[in-house]
């Protein structure tokens, strides 16, 4: 069993997609209230990292432990304790803003003032009638983010979380997913010297492997752009 003070333990970790492998051999420790910042090239497996830590995709390989509890076994238990934005908003288009979240809420159980204050803080009460259909890709995105918060999780799995916003926008959210949100979060990012900021920890991924893994103070944002050539 990992350490308690543990937000995140994995011991050769796999994921594979028929004889593909995604993810091989991935080892690494996140203690509770950190930030993890994760690096790699289209296809080194980022996504397929946090979507396995998100309880969306099962281990093929060796140990995945979320929040103290095993997976696949106790995703159950963890699941409501996570908040995960991926690059699909997870947002019923033909419904406004406000419903989208109304119905998060009901099924974390949170009541209806706690939607009202997401909204306002991702700057999006005012279109929060509009169907998702009709919003631009930032709005979506602010939404998607208030998605992920709404239930104040543990642990937040961020997948590129300011595409498709601009410098206002980014920093208005910044508070909710930022580094002061409070939350453990793992950060894919393209930005070595943005996602580095902020970070505790910095993993590299090529290919699947973990080519990098080290507190994030001591990366240079040169040998982030390595992973890239």
């Amino acid at each position: 069993m990992p350490a308690p003070d543990l937000a995140l333990a994995l011991r050769g970790a796999g994921r594979r997609y028929g004889d593909r492998a995604a993810l091989r051999d991935v080892t690494l420790e996140l203690e509770a209230g950190r930030t993890l910042v994760v690096f790699g090239p289209n296809g080194a497996g980022k996504t397929t990292l946090l979507r396995m830590l998100a309880t969306l995709l099962r281990p093929h390989a060796g140990e995945v432990h979320v929040l103290g509890r095993p997976l696949p076994d106790d995703g159950w238990a963890v699941r409501g304790r996570i908040g995960f934005l991926g690059h699909e908003p997870l947002l019923y288009r033909e419904l406004s803003g406000r419903e989208n979240l109304r119905f998060h809420a009901r099924l974390h159980r949170i009541a209806a003032a706690r939607v009202d204050a997401v909204l306002d803080a991702v700057g999006m009460a005012a279109r929060s009638g509009d169907p998702v259909a009709e919003l631009s890709k930032g709005m979506i995105q602010r939404l998607a983010i208030g998605r992920a918060v709404l239930h104040e999780p543990e642990l937040l799995l961020l997948d590129e979380p300011f595409a498709n916003l601009d410098p206002a926008a980014a920093a208005q959210v910044a508070p909710l997913i930022g580094p002061g949100s409070g939350a453990t979060r793992v950060v894919t990012s393209h930005d070595p010297t943005g996602g580095l900021r902020g970070a505790d920890v910095a993993l590299g991924l090529k290919g699947g492997r973990v080519v990098l893994l080290a507190p994030a103070a001591q990366v240079a944002p040169e040998q982030i752009a390595e992973l890239y050539a």
